[in-house]
């Protein structure tokens, strides 16, 4: 079978697609036909080695060849030893965690435990289905993070982003006030989620908790009150104040997944793809995503 691999790191000139041993589902496993795989900020961080630098993932040792993608939509294409509740030819969402894989979403087969796997939203094409797993999860992990109570003011930086679209989407859902940074081209899609649009340049002071999902760093700290939450995805902060700053730290939960795909099909999360490639032209794909402005998220089609 095919993936996108790469053999050293480097921008995207290094990924190839490559013939690849397909895997088979051991006990607890599926095996999913993958029909669409967002590509994702972290990819491109993996890709050129960030994410070794920052110690998220080991440094090779040697020779090596890894995958990318963590988002996948497609079909249940065979089931391991044991797996209940799951058939050949379910549409299917899943998260891999893929900082040091040999075979990442971004292929055309996966093996994934079947306790991280949710039904895809139903009345959701496929390739906005893969948009939905890694940034909603880190999000609603987020939101778990702040525990922050209804009636408090949030304030998501970055809130048109692939986490802080979510993010915003179900802190409103959650009775909080929503305060979100958003450029002049993304202010009225962000209003549409229900959020209050400020300027990054102009953050307000004394709200009740911070989300950042941007990754401004220190920076962050300042809008919130003595003893209030920030909350980061990109990295930790030291706190100050009094203020509790915590690390959000995403996982693969399956129950988690078909809650947030349950509202995604109830249009409840939106869902945006800005483009479509083959799994051939991936260096294209991280090529305009490095570019930004994208305004959605990329889908490669396995």
């Amino acid at each position: 079978m095919r993936a996108v691999v790469f053999r050293e790191f480097g921008g995207p000139e290094v990924l190839a697609v490559a013939e690849v041993p397909e895997p088979g589902p051991g006990p607890g496993e599926v095996r999913i036909a993958v029909e669409a795989a967002a590509v994702n900020p972290i990819d491109l961080g993996t890709r050129s080695g960030f994410t070794v630098q920052a110690g998220l993932a080991p440094a090779p040792e040697g020779p090596f060849e890894r995958g990318l993608g963590w988002d996948v939509a497609g079909r249940v294409d065979a089931l391991g030893a044991g797996v209940e509740g799951l058939r050949p030819g379910d549409a299917v969402v899943t998260m891999i965690p893929a900082f040091a894989v040999p075979v990442g979403a971004q292929a055309e087969k996966v093996v994934v435990p079947a306790a991280d796997v949710a039904p895809a939203p139903e009345g959701v094409e496929t390739t906005a289905a893969a948009t939905l797993p890694l940034n909603a999860l880190t999000a609603a992990t987020a939101l778990d993070d702040l525990a922050t109570p209804a009636g408090s003011t949030l304030l998501v930086i970055g809130g048109a982003g692939g986490v802080g679209a979510f993010a915003v989407q179900l802190a409103v859902r959650a009775g909080l006030r929503v305060l979100a940074t958003a450029s002049a081209r993304d202010e009225e899609a962000v209003r549409g989620y229900g959020a209050e649009v400020v300027r990054r340049d102009a953050l307000p002071g004394g709200v009740d908790a911070v989300l950042d999902t941007a990754g401004i760093g220190t920076a962050a700290l300042a809008p919130v009150r003595a003893g209030g939450t920030l909350v980061t995805v990109a990295g930790p902060v030291p706190a100050e104040r009094g203020i509790r700053s915590v690390q959000a730290e995403v996982r693969p939960d399956g129950v988690r997944l078909a809650e947030l795909a349950a509202l995604a099909a109830k249009g409840e999360l939106t869902l945006t793809v800005a483009g479509t490639y083959p799994l051939d032209d991936v260096a294209a794909a991280h090529t305009r995503l490095a570019a930004g402005g994208v305004g959605g998220r990329l889908v490669l089609l396995p």
